[in-house]
């Protein structure tokens, strides 16, 4: 580490979901910048895994559960804030970033009460301000970590828009989309990977999801439905989550079933993207998309939903088409015309491509967070 080298502490869900992804992904390209980054959470991120352990770092420390037959539940928060002071006073933390207002940001914001020695950043993620942050039950704590905080970001204009209005702040909300590392996510052509999963003559329609309600998996299963009478196909459902029981007895039921393959939270996700030929995203509501981006980076159209941010990530005719939630013959017919044309799916398979690259890339984007880390950690305001 040089002399002017940060030290930076991360808050961030550990699962294969948008925003613990973009936190690790962010985090391995603050260390390999010469950083300091410490990771602290439950359990080691998806993403961190087969990178941690070395000399220089990202570092990774556990938060410690409790269990007491006084305490009807645990609190992660408390537990959180307490694991973050040690790693702040320990190793003279400068910022914490936290990625998702609860519990990250009030555990963030808890420890900084404690110590007094470390700024706090604060990163909106999309469901933490639309779903859980505007639950009655949550409502007043989501306000207080995203006010309390010493700087807020948001993944989209969407969604530093709909914080505003859900909770009524007038504070600043740095827009700073989230980045795919195009390198690491490009098109595979060697047909001996792709046959693993599809025959050559096959079109192969890939999901990624944390499987959620707000993801619609089922409408996933209805479209590929639709397709798949059409053209011979194949549908790869990457993720796990509490709609997979539903998508799966669908799949059956819709007799798809022996041509969908649901791989759980396959960890080599860029190699599935790499072979695919179309991505879907049904979704209620996204507030960037980042799977559909990552897919874009490997020459993947995309059909998805009209909704939130993804008209921000999707370019409607140019790099996908979007229909109306809820719309699966639209979808399935965006899909054929795609999947049926050599041409428009090359055409919008490029321009994804080239989009992921000159609008999405980490030397576009992670130059953004570092000089909001600079910016916030030379704030002088009380603790």
């Amino acid at each position: 580490m040089t002399s002017d080298s940060l030290k930076i502490a991360v808050l961030c869900h550990t699962g294969a979901g948008g925003s613990g992804v973009v936190a690790t992904e962010l985090g391995l390209q603050i260390a390999d910048a010469g950083h300091e980054v410490h990771f602290v959470g439950t359990a080691m991120p998806f993403r961190l895994m087969g990178h941690h352990g070395g000399f220089r770092g990202p570092y990774f420390h556990q938060v410690s559960g409790y269990a007491y037959a006084l305490f009807e539940q645990p609190f992660p928060e408390l537990s959180a804030a307490n694991t973050l002071t040690e790693v702040i006073l320990e190793h003279s933390i400068q910022l914490t970033h936290a990625h998702y207002a609860i519990p990250h940001a009030t555990a963030a914001n808890h420890a900084r009460a404690i110590t007094c020695k470390t700024r706090v950043m604060t990163t909106l993620h999309g469901t933490d301000v639309t779903l859980v942050g505007a639950e009655p039950t949550f409502k007043h704590t989501t306000r207080h970590a995203i006010e309390r905080s010493d700087h807020v970001t948001a993944v989209s204009q969407f969604l530093a828009n709909e914080t505003r209005e859900v909770f009524g702040v007038d504070r600043d909300i740095e827009v700073i989309y989230n980045f795919v590392d195009s390198d690491r996510f490009v098109r595979i052509t060697d047909p001996a990977v792709r046959a693993r999963f599809a025959h050559p003559d096959e079109a192969l329609l890939v999901h990624v999801s944390n499987f959620r309600p707000v993801k619609r998996v089922e409408d996933v299963v209805k479209v590929f439905a639709r397709v798949s009478s059409e053209i011979p196909a194949r549908l790869l459902m990457i993720g796990d989550g509490p709609e997979r029981p539903r998508a799966f007895d669908l799949a059956r039921e819709l007799g798809v079933i022996g041509r969908t393959a649901f791989l759980g939270s396959f960890p080599d996700v860029q190699t599935i993207l790499g072979i695919s030929d179309l991505f879907l995203l049904p979704s209620s509501n996204e507030s960037f998309g980042l799977a559909a981006l990552e897919a874009m980076s490997c020459e993947v159209p995309v059909v998805a939903s009209n909704a939130g941010g993804i008209p921000e990530v999707v370019e409607h005719g140019v790099t996908g088409f979007m229909t109306d939630v809820g719309d699966v013959d639209a979808m399935a017919d965006a899909a054929l015309k795609i999947l049926r044309s050599r041409d428009v799916y090359q055409r919008m398979g490029q321009a994804a491509r080239e989009a992921a690259i000159t609008r999405f890339h980490p030397r576009l984007i992670v130059p953004r967070y570092l000089e909001a880390y600079v910016k916030t950690i030379a704030q002088r305001r009380p603790c």
